[in-house]
């Protein structure tokens, strides 16, 4: 027995003309709002009133955001606004400007050049040790050749001879 899949099911449907339930009931809302402003109100403090009921009333129907309806970013924006938010602050000195002296500049040079060249002792045995210390300074040699060099092999060997 086959069932048909419902497809397209993120598609609102068009129920007042070429509009959504959700789009008119923002249009018709904006354009009631529109006709008690009018009404009600003097025409110099209506017309704004007017302008800006009706610009909200278009983009809360027609407009999308990252493809969200505008009013879930409205909705965002009013919880930004009304809940507590958690400011966390450091109080260490790391993140301060300190000025350094040449010695001191010079210093952390060479102890990054002592980092570089020293092998961490990884077992017991020396010579997996050995082993490991060959391959990066193979490795370090082909690196520094360029790769013009084809006697270089293509593959990177594992420093316990193993493929």
């Amino acid at each position: 027995m086959q069932f048909q899949v419902p497809q397209f099911i993120e598609v609102e449907d068009k129920i007042f003309g070429p509009l959504t339930f959700k789009q008119f009931v923002y249009v018709a809302g904006g354009l009631g709002a529109c006709y008690l402003f009018w009404k009600i109100l003097p025409v110099f403090i209506s017309a704004p009133l007017i302008v800006m009921t009706l610009a909200l009333a278009a983009v809360l129907a027609f407009f999308k955001f990252n493809g969200r309806p505008f009013i879930t970013g409205l909705e965002h924006g009013f919880y930004f606004l009304l809940r507590s938010k958690l400011y966390l602050w450091r109080n260490d000195e790391s993140g301060r400007d300190r000025v350094a002296t040449k010695k001191q500049i010079l210093e952390s040079a060479q102890a990054r050049d002592k980092s570089l060249v020293h092998v961490p002792s990884l077992s017991d045995s020396k010579l997996h040790d050995l082993a490991w210390s060959l391959d990066i300074k193979e490795r370090l040699g082909e690196s520094e050749g360029g790769e013009d060099n084809e006697e270089a092999p293509q593959r990177l060997r594992s420093p316990l001879g193993g493929m």
